[in-house]
């Protein structure tokens, strides 16, 4: 019992050791771990754990036992003092394998912790170069977008000049049809004045040829 105790002792140094020196070792010590806390590794783990702890609180109350009954006779006799020492060994040596267990589970686990963060770091510097080069592209694409729609805005420019001059144009051409169609009205009128003037000009002929041709009439007679 108490040489199993020290060679899982010194397996467990040897482990902490491995976690604190970077070495490939480590990396199949941490390999190791994770398998054996999956599945059904994590329960046989706890079992063997507690059944060493029921162990140490035998061996720990043997030693309370022992110390009762020193008290009860006075002295220890050889026996208790060689049971005393074997269960206070015993105790110690399980406390000590309960506590580099408990260090070797914190250690891997910080380990894991440890680097799950640099993965991110490494993620979040690549997300942040990949960033900053699309931050590049952009200012890029932002530069012609610019240039183009200051292109767009003097073509707008030069459309509403030429749109401003036809309208200018179109104005002068409504004036000018008006005042055609003025003129065009006052030649109706004028015409209108002459065919009057034409008609009482013919009346007055045909009056004049009346009023000669009755004494002609006259004189025939």
């Amino acid at each position: 019992m108490i040489n199993l105790l020290y060679s899982v002792i010194f397996v467990e140094m040897g482990l902490i050791l491995c976690f604190l020196f970077k070495t490939p070792l480590r990396k199949l010590v941490i390999l190791s771990l994770d398998r054996v806390k999956r599945g059904s590794g994590p329960v046989v783990v706890k079992t063997v754990a507690g059944t060493i702890f029921i162990v140490l609180l035998s061996s720990v109350y043997s030693i309370v036992d022992v110390q009762q009954r020193s008290e009860e006779g006075g002295v220890l006799n050889p026996t208790d003092q060689v049971l005393m020492a074997k269960h206070m060994l015993e105790a110690s040596l399980m406390g000590f394998v309960l506590f580099l267990s408990l260090m070797i589970d914190r250690l891997h686990h910080y380990i894991r912790e440890l680097r799950l963060l640099r993965k991110t770091m490494e993620t979040a510097k690549k997300q942040s170069r990949s960033f900053e080069d699309g931050k590049t592209g952009t200012a890029e694409e932002l530069k012609a977008l610019t240039e183009e729609i200051a292109t767009l805005k003097e073509k707008i420019k030069t459309l509403e000049s030429e749109c401003e001059a036809g309208s200018h144009r179109a104005k002068a051409a409504e004036a000018e049809v008006e005042a055609l169609k003025k003129q065009s009205d006052g030649f109706l009128m004028e015409y209108d004045r002459l065919l009057e003037d034409n008609q009482s000009l013919r009346n007055q002929l045909a009056s004049i040829d009346q009023g000669l041709s009755h004494p002609e009439n006259r004189k025939n007679m």
